[in-house]
């Protein structure tokens, strides 16, 4: 384990903020390294090479991995069983396996994965590092809402935090009992901008103002979400919000305290922005496809490792300057997810476009924030409809013309062809309104989604 000065706000301040040229070579080593062990220790990769003629010793800098084809989930799913008797992308022996994780599935069979105690050092630190660098540290006390299950996220929280100083109380959902806060006096909650904000609505419900519980942090993992949602979340509990992002394929980036786009832990996960056809790079500050490939360090080994691998999600990439938190790897967009986005007259908007709408301040004085969407139509019945619902903390008393115009003013600003759409007739918003607990997504299990297309 590292040894930790906790006067600065670095986990590893050696790799954070290795000057850039040094950063470049040690990716460079690492994806020479990491292309041969996929190669000599992968089933999968070994017969992706020979399939497509690639020679891994000519993949010595990470523009080589453009040479590459692209993988997706589908390709780790059609490599495992049922599809095949072994799981092709695991990439140690058994006795080398520590855990055995699988994804939500929520786009289709869950995904398998393989962690090495080595992956579980590396990827807690992803996580102490962004932690650190949101200010925790020795004597935080941070609630987890999130699952311990066979993802890898709360429990990879949990391990970071042991190498802070932190305590966890692992209570995995927001519904937890009240007292915990009273009790344990937490000074970080990491959950869904939604669950913190049902956490606020019932602590105040029991005559606790959030922004007096103790609070000072809160972290919101496993979603996109709005500047607006933020800055209401941050307002009613009275303290910085911070976002992160990760997945069990190993990205963990994170927000740090200058909240100016996520640093991506460059030397030990590889991320290039691809066109939409994913057929090339795209030059800084465009938008495109997150790919992601796993670094390992020379002589180090993973259960499972990534080459070209297609999130299937988006953003830009920021900037690759140093940050003024000193930290010099690049920054990128909050990425958003592909499966969250639609696409109306040829113009493409995500959910987090639909709850930037929702969000507008004047709107919250009304709402509780809460909100699912529907397509309806087609365009070659020339009408396309957006049913927009949102619950009301007293839909009697709910200024709902207001409320109307700020969304349609906020959702159409960036978007001229849907605008004209919508002037002309042809791209319809309607709106719902209803009282607690009155949308659709309340009677179903799981992670809601909350811009549903039923063309």
């Amino acid at each position: 384990m590292l040894s930790i000065d906790n006067s600065k706000p670095y986990f590893n301040p050696e790799i954070e903020t290795l000057d850039r040229g040094e950063l470049d070579a040690l990716i460079e080593e690492r994806v020479r390294y990491t292309v041969k062990y996929a190669a000599e220790n992968s089933l999968f990769y070994r017969k992706w090479f020979e399939k497509h003629g690639v020679d891994p010793a000519e993949i010595k800098t990470h523009e080589d991995l453009l040479d590459l084809p692209i993988i997706s989930g589908n390709t780790i799913r059609e490599n495992q069983p049922p599809e095949t008797s072994e799981f092709m992308f695991r990439s140690v022996g058994w006795e080398d396996v520590f855990t055995v994780h699988e994804t939500s599935g929520t786009s289709g069979n869950p995904k398998s994965f393989f962690l090495t105690w080595e992956d579980w050092e590396r990827y807690s630190e992803k996580y102490a590092r962004i932690f650190r660098s949101q200010g925790f540290g020795p004597g935080d006390r941070v609630v987890v809402c999130a699952s311990y299950g066979m993802n890898v996220g709360a429990n990879t929280m949990t391990l970071a935090a042991r190498q802070l100083g932190m305590s966890i109380i692992p209570e995995g959902k927001c519904t937890f009992p009240l007292r915990v806060i009273e009790a344990y006096r937490p000074t970080g909650i990491v959950g869904s901008v939604f669950k913190l904000l049902s956490l606020a609505r019932r602590l105040r419900a029991e005559g606790i103002d959030p922004r007096e519980s103790g609070i000072d942090k809160l972290v919101v993992g496993g979603e996109a979400f709005a500047d607006e949602s933020r800055n209401y979340l941050s307002e009613i509990w009275g303290c910085p919000v911070y976002n992160i992002y990760g997945s069990t394929e190993g990205t963990m980036c994170g927000e740090c305290d200058e909240v100016s786009g996520l640093h991506v832990p460059e030397d030990l996960v590889h991320v290039d922005i691809y066109d939409p056809h994913l057929e090339n790079y795209v030059p800084d500050g465009e938008c495109g496809r997150v790919i992601l490939s796993t670094l390992l360090p020379v002589g180090a080994k993973a259960g499972t490792l990534l080459l070209n691998y297609d999130t299937e999600d988006t953003t830009v990439v920021l900037t690759r300057k140093q940050c003024p938190c000193g930290r010099t790897h690049m920054k990128i967009l909050t990425p958003q997810r592909e499966a969250e986005t639609a696409w109306v007259e040829g113009t493409p908007f995500n959910r987090v476009d639909v709850e930037r709408g929702v969000f507008q301040r004047e709107n919250m004085d009304y709402l509780t924030g809460e909100y699912e969407a529907f397509l309806y139509g087609t365009e070659d019945e020339g009408e396309t409809v957006l049913r927009v619902s949102m619950e009301c903390e007293n839909p009697e008393m709910c200024d709902r013309d207001l409320i109307k115009e700020n969304f349609l003013r906020t959702f159409l600003r960036y978007k001229p062809p849907l605008s004209r759409a919508y002037a002309e007739g042809t791209f319809k918003i309607v709106f719902n309104f209803t009282g607690p607990l009155g949308l659709e997504l309340n009677r179903i299990k799981g992670r809601p989604k909350r811009l549903v297309d039923r063309r």
